[in-house]
């Protein structure tokens, strides 16, 4: 896990450098700079795989790379494709560039993980994003120049015309831009009945839970008490002699006392941390210049996100989290309306696709704010895959159905009872932070203001601001970034 930037068709090292110095925060084990032919890459490192041996910008023949993620089949890569090879280093990145060298583009649908680089061999260049958009990245065109960071905030002082770089694509710079996946493609049995399709889910999301315990350093779990946390959990729990887990919330959270049963089921070294309104209201400004968006629904989770990454970052420097399924497995409260399954289907897929600019953001973001990695296995190829493959039948939530039947049921036995049917909470729910923003941003800001800015943002950018809040957090991101820097790529959680 790392930052990366940079500028091609022109040598810019002032400027890339200036990038580095505003992604630190991203790889506090290192950072380099390299001037080549057809331009200039930036890179921040957090040493994951191969502490010792993985600095970056890498070179592999005449190949360099800025790579920011992990290739879970990195080593199965080398093993299938590359034997006859003799690798100078055990980093998944050196696998990258031996794997382009030898197939080109086509190397990018090769990778299992979560990935964004960009790739630089004499006079050709390439960037390339995973199938989800679990990593970040943004470019903008000036001219013939291109200009790409993993964050705006890189890209915020030398360009206005910023843009988020496709997920499940890559850009060639002799072939344009191509989409390499599609959502749900792969071939999956598919089940006769949800009781067969039962042990299908929970083999599936082992195999994504136990890959994901790839690193050299140490490795934990995000564990609110919810249902996905917690599966993520036992699974993680099977493959390791030890597991640290992390929770935060209020005083008197509910997911700060589902954990501590979870993490007593799971004899995990549990962790927690209360935080009280004031350090909230103090973190938010810091919050919202991480996460580059003003969206009420990812700020409002983006908070105890942001304690909990600063908590976990003192243990560990990998954690996987339960993002992902409730747009796989229709968790959210709001999906009860869908009552026909081509519906629910139709949604799903649609907030699935927009999880890069929501929820994956928010992820990202607030875990790389403390120099942490965030790993969700849920959000695995192959995971979704067999997800989308299944009746969307069996996930509506018709007569009293509760959501995510389906899911509960695999795991039964495998988790706590009670947590098995705890009722779905969003992360701020939980964590017991929903209200206290909200009510702040009514006495800040005014009936008359809020009227303005109303009709200001519509005009401007067909923008529709939900509440005081939304405006309350949009101040405070004007103060980093402009509007034309957010609004374009702005994502928009629908379960708000």
């Amino acid at each position: 896990m790392c930052g990366i930037c940079g500028v091609f068709n022109a040598n810019s090292q002032n400027i890339v450098e200036t990038m580095v110095q505003k992604l630190s925060h991203r790889g506090p084990d290192g950072d380099g700079v390299k001037n080549l032919s057809l331009g200039t890459l930036g890179h921040v490192r957090l040493a994951i795989v191969d502490v010792n041996g993985g600095h970056q910008p890498m070179k592999a023949e005449d190949y360099w790379i800025a790579f920011n993620g992990e290739i879970y089949n990195h080593q199965i890569l080398r093993q299938q494709f590359l034997s006859d090879i003799a690798f100078e280093t055990q980093s998944d990145t050196e696998t990258i560039l031996r794997l382009f060298a030898r197939f080109g583009e086509k190397a990018v649908s090769m990778l299992d993980g979560m990935f964004a680089f960009a790739l630089h061999t004499p006079g050709k260049f390439l960037l390339a994003r995973d199938p989800l958009g679990i990593k970040p990245l943004y470019w903008s065109q000036d001219g013939e120049k291109i200009y790409f960071a993993s964050e705006i905030k890189a890209l915020a002082e030398f360009s206005n015309n910023i843009r988020e770089f496709p997920a499940g694509h890559y850009y060639h710079s002799d072939l344009g831009l191509h989409q390499y996946y599609f959502l749900g493609q792969g071939i999956v049995p598919v089940p006769s009945s949800e009781i067969d399709a039962q042990p299908m889910i929970v083999d599936i999301l082992r195999e994504a839970v136990h890959k994901r315990l790839m690193a050299d350093v140490p490795l934990g779990v995000s564990l609110s008490g919810g249902l996905d946390s917690t599966i993520v959990a036992a699974l993680a729990r099977e493959g390791l002699d030890e597991l640290h887990t992390f929770a935060v919330g209020m005083e008197g959270s509910e997911d700060i006392a589902a954990s501590l049963v979870a993490a007593e089921a799971f004899d995990t070294i549990h962790h927690t941390l209360v935080y009280t309104d004031q350090d909230m209201l103090k973190a938010l400004p810091d919050v919202i210049y991480h996460l580059e968006t003003f969206d009420p629904a990812l700020v409002r989770s983006a908070i105890p996100n942001y304690f909990l990454a600063k908590m976990t970052s003192d243990y560990v420097k990998v954690f996987l989290t339960g993002e992902g399924a409730d747009e796989l497995y229709a968790g959210y409260d709001y999906l009860c309306r869908y009552t026909d399954a081509p519906a629910l289907d139709t949604e799903l897929r649609a907030i699935t696709l927009a999880l890069h600019n929501t929820n994956l953001q928010r992820a990202d973001r607030l875990s790389m704010a403390w120099g942490l990695e965030a790993r969700v296995p849920f959000l695995d190829t192959q995971s979704v895959s067999l997800a989308f493959s299944l009746p969307t039948e069996w996930k509506l939530q018709n007569d009293g159905r509760t959501p995510k039947a389906l899911l509960r049921h695999a795991f039964e036995g495998l988790i706590p009872e009670e947590i098995a049917w705890r009722p779905k909470q969003k992360f701020s729910h939980g964590a017991g932070s929903r209200d206290v923003i909200l009510e702040h941003a009514n006495d800040k800001i005014s009936d008359s203001e809020f009227s303005s800015e109303c009709v200001r943002l519509a005009s401007d950018w067909g923008y529709n601001l939900p509440n005081k809040e939304a405006l309350f957090y949009y101040k405070m991101m004007r103060e980093h970034f402009n509007d034309d820097q957010i609004m374009p790529g702005m994502g928009h959680s629908r379960s708000l």
